[in-house]
C-alpha cells in the first residue's frame, strides 16, 4: 500500500469524489481520501492522501488556502456563481474602479459569512444543496471566516480579477456575492482557481492523466509527498527499542525514552511542542507533545501501522 500525499490538479467538470474514484483505479488501492471539497466548476489544487496519510485529511482541510477568482458585478444567482440561475440583473455603469477597489478591500480581515445554499455543509443530516435541489430554503448560521490578503490583479468593470488568501471553511462564491450586494448592484463568481493549500501549489500540482502515466511507468513515488513531510517545522527525535513497542501503541513517554536524533540542533523544549517521532530504523511513527508538568512527551497523532 502506498502511504503519502499526492497533489493533484482537479480538472472542471470532477467532483473532489470523482478524483478519489478515480485515483482508486490509478493507484490500485481504496484507502484514499481527499482534502477538502471543489465545486465540479472550479480547478487547482486538490491534495489528496492515501494510506496512512488518510490521517491528515481533516489537519490539512483547516489549512489556509489562496485562489484566483473573476467577480462578474451586476448578476446575482441562487448559486452565487454564474452556473446557476439568475436572480437578478443590474447596471454596473456607475461603478468607479475606486469604488470596486474601496469595497473589495474592506473586506480583508475577518467577517462573519453565512454559506450558500448550494454548498456540502449539512443541516439535520441533510446536505444544503439537496434541500436546495428541491426547492428548499433553511436558515444558515453566520460563520467567521479570515480574509487575509485580496490582490486586484485585474479590473475590466464588470469584471474583476482578484486573488484571495483565507481561512478554512471561506467559500468564495459568497465573497463575491457580498461584495456585490455591498456595492448594491449584486455580483457572482465567474471562474474559481484553488492556486494553494498549505504548502501545495498549482505549479507543483498533477493531472490524473499524469499521475496515471507515471503509474504506468512505476514512478509513481517520485511525486508522493512523505507523511512526515508536512511536519519539518517540528523537532525530531528518536525512540530508544526498548520503548518502541509501547510508542506504537500511542503510549505516553518519559523523557528518557527518547533522545533527539541532532542534539546540536535540538531546541529547549517547551510545554505543548510538538514532536516528530521515529523509531530507531527511521520509519515516522507519531506526533508528540511534550508536556512540561508531568515531564513526558505524549501522543497526538499516530501515523505508524503494520502494512497488511
Amino acid at each position: 500500500m502506498i502511504h503519502g500525499i499526492l497533489n493533484v490538479y482537479k480538472e472542471k467538470g470532477y467532483t473532489s469524489h470523482d478524483v478519489v474514484a478515480k485515483l482508486r483505479g490509478i493507484v490500485g488501492q481504496k484507502k484514499i481520501g481527499h482534502t477538502g471539497t471543489l465545486d465540479p466548476d472550479a480547478v487547482g489544487v486538490l491534495p489528496v492522501c492515501l494510506g496512512k496519510a488518510t490521517k491528515l485529511c481533516d489537519m490539512l482541510t483547516d489549512k489556509d488556502k489562496t485562489y484566483e477568482a473573476i467577480l462578474l458585478l451586476g448578476r446575482s444567482t441562487d448559486t452565487q456563481d454564474t452556473s446557476g440561475t439568475t436572480l437578478t440583473t443590474r447596471d454596473t455603469s456607475a461603478l468607479t474602479e475606486e469604488k470596486v477597489t474601496e469595497v473589495i478591500e474592506s473586506y480583508v480581515g475577518e467577517y462573519d459569512q453565512i454559506p450558500p445554499m448550494y454548498s456540502a455543509l449539512k443541516v439535520n443530516g441533510k446536505k444544503l444543496y439537496e434541500l436546495a435541489r428541491e426547492g428548499k430554503v433553511v436558515e444558515r448560521k453566520a460563520r467567521r471566516v479570515v480574509i487575509y490578503q485580496i490582490r486586484i490583479l485585474k479590473m475590466e468593470l464588470p469584471r474583476v480579477k482578484m486573488e484571495v488568501s483565507c481561512s478554512k471553511g471561506t467559500y468564495i462564491r459568497t465573497l463575491c456575492h457580498d461584495i456585490g450586494e455591498t456595492l448594491g448592484c449584486g455580483g457572482c463568481m465567474e471562474s474559481l482557481v484553488r492556486t494553494r493549500v498549505s504548502s501545495f501549489r498549482i505549479a507543483d500540482s498533477m493531472t490524473l492523466e499524469e499521475i496515471s502515466q507515471k503509474c504506468m511507468k512505476d514512478c509513481l513515488m517520485d511525486v508522493v509527498i512523505p507523511i512526515d513531510a508536512m511536519f519539518q517545522e517540528y523537532q525530531r527525535i528518536v525512540v530508544k527499542r526498548s520503548w518502541d513497542f509501547l510508542a506504537k501503541n500511542g503510549n505516553s513517554l518519559p523523557m528518557n525514552a527518547v533522545y533527539f536524533e541532532n542534539e546540536e540542533k535540538s531546541r529547549e523544549k517547551v510545554d505543548g511542542d510538538y514532536m516528530r517521532l521515529y523509531d530507531e530504523q527511521g520509519h515516522f511513527v507519531a506526533i508528540y507533545s511534550w508536556n512540561d508538568e508531568k515531564k513526558e512527551y505524549q501522543i497526538i497523532k499516530m501515523f505508524f501501522c503494520e502494512d497488511k
